[in-house]
Order: C-alpha cells, then structure tokens, then sequence
C-alpha cells in the first residue's frame, strides 16, 4: 500500500518565485530517492506565497529516509524563503 504526504509552504514576503524555484528543485532530488512513486509542486492560484508538494511513497519509512538525507545546509539555506514553518501530514488512499 501506497502513502501519500502533502505538506504545504508559505512564501516570505516577496519570496514566492524564488520558493517555487527552490522547492520545483527539490522534485528531482524527491523522485529519485528509494520508495518515491512521484512528486508534485503546484501553487496556489488565489495566493501565490501558497504551494503544496504532493508526494507519493512506498511507504512512510522511505519519506522520513529521503528528508534524512537531504543536505542539511540546503534546508537552512532556504529557510529565509519561507515565511512560516512548513506543514505536513500522511494521507492514505
């Protein structure tokens, strides 16, 4: 059985292009890692400083295996482009 994460990011203030940059970046890392089915960036259409990232995996292990190996330092750096703290939640179908 399959698991789906959906997070959701909220830009910085004058920060939603370069969000939408990074985390469309991110999907090449995200597709590739073990147990990634596929991986989705979309903005919103009302408000563009609102995006999700829909993610569909093996299982939640191969998730919380793929955020582990992401280089720490690429995470912080883009911390100043986001303007709250990211939200996520597993979503079975």
């Amino acid at each position: 059985m399959s698991i789906t994460r959906i997070n959701e990011f909220l830009a910085a203030e004058g920060k939603a292009e370069e969000l939408f940059t990074f985390l469309k970046s991110l999907m090449s890392y995200i597709s590739s890692s073990d147990g990634c089915q596929s991986c989705e960036v979309l903005q919103n259409k009302d408000n563009e400083n609102i995006f999700v990232v829909i993610e569909k995996w093996d299982s939640e292990n191969s998730h919380k295996q793929s955020i582990e190996n992401y280089p720490k330092e690429k995470m912080a750096a883009a911390m100043s482009i986001i303007g709250a703290p990211p939200k996520g939640s597993f979503y079975r179908s």
